[in-house]
């Protein structure tokens, strides 16, 4: 099952603020014998989530050059869409949730400094 056209997402209200941790995978694309080729599909890249409490998968397209922001930068997603993928079992159904956007952009900061505040405390897990 796959929605027609995803969800479409209100950046702030579902993500908060996003900072860049690094790149998790590239997804390759398949030849026609099975194999995988050297050619770049898209890249999944992990994002601390404020809003949602945790770590976050964003793909976006190989087109877009690879990010290389600092860990912790403050970053922005362009044009985000939720989507689905859901496998049959015998049970009924196993859905994965999935993030893709158009690109990963720096969020503008109008520090005099150029540099983010920091605003992490350390967090007791019970």
């Amino acid at each position: 099952m796959r929605l027609a056209n995803g969800i479409v997402i209100d950046k702030e209200k579902t993500f908060g603020t996003l900072k860049f941790s690094a790149l998790r995978r590239e997804v390759r694309v398949q030849n026609e014998d099975g194999s995988v080729s050297s050619e770049i599909k898209e890249r999944t890249y992990d994002l601390k989530c404020r809003g949602q409490g945790r770590m976050i998968q964003v793909s976006v397209p190989a087109s877009v050059p690879l990010k290389e922001f600092d860990y912790n930068a403050e970053v922005e997603i362009i044009n985000p869409m939720a989507d689905t993928v859901a496998t049959a079992t015998f049970q009924g159904a196993d859905v994965d949730w999935y993030i893709k956007a158009e690109d990963i952009v720096l969020r503008n900061k109008q520090n005099s400094n150029g540099t983010a505040p920091n605003n992490s405390q350390p967090q007791n897990k019970k």
